[in-house]
């Protein structure tokens, strides 16, 4: 059986990367409202010991995404869940701000290609091979 047969499924519905490339652009203070956040991800993963590689990546500009950090934290811990509950939803408003609603949308159908393995619209590949993508 394929390894990417036996993996779990994390739903997509925005590229938060895109998202938040285009915010670090733009507003260069937002690095000191997100980076925080993923460092305690991070962290919270590896002390819980979870593995974000248990789900599948269907697009190779997904690999190292938070969402997969995310997402198995949300199924982990009641505690991120209740914490998640109250940040991202400040998170969110505050990339809504920062990025305009026509981005949002490439954002989405972003995710949307990514998740279904299609070739990636809008940039096509252009992220791929980009080394600062591991860092966001």
């Amino acid at each position: 059986m394929n390894n990417s047969s036996q993996k779990k499924n994390a739903v997509c519905n925005t590229c938060t990367r895109r998202l938040v490339d285009i915010a670090y652009e733009r507003s260069p203070w937002f690095r000191l409202v997100r980076e925080p956040l993923k460092l305690t991800m991070r962290i919270w993963v590896r002390l819980r010991g979870i593995d974000p590689g248990q789900y599948q990546v269907r697009s190779p500009g997904c690999y190292n995404c938070m969402r997969f950090y995310k997402t198995a934290l949300k199924e982990e811990s009641g505690l991120f869940r209740l914490l998640n509950s109250l940040v991202n939803p400040v998170f969110d408003a505050i990339l809504e701000r920062i990025t305009s609603k026509e981005e949002i949308n490439r954002a989405k159908a972003h995710a949307r290609a990514a998740m279904s393995g299609e070739a990636l619209p809008y940039d096509g590949d252009k992220y791929t091979g980009d080394s600062r993508w591991n860092s966001i």
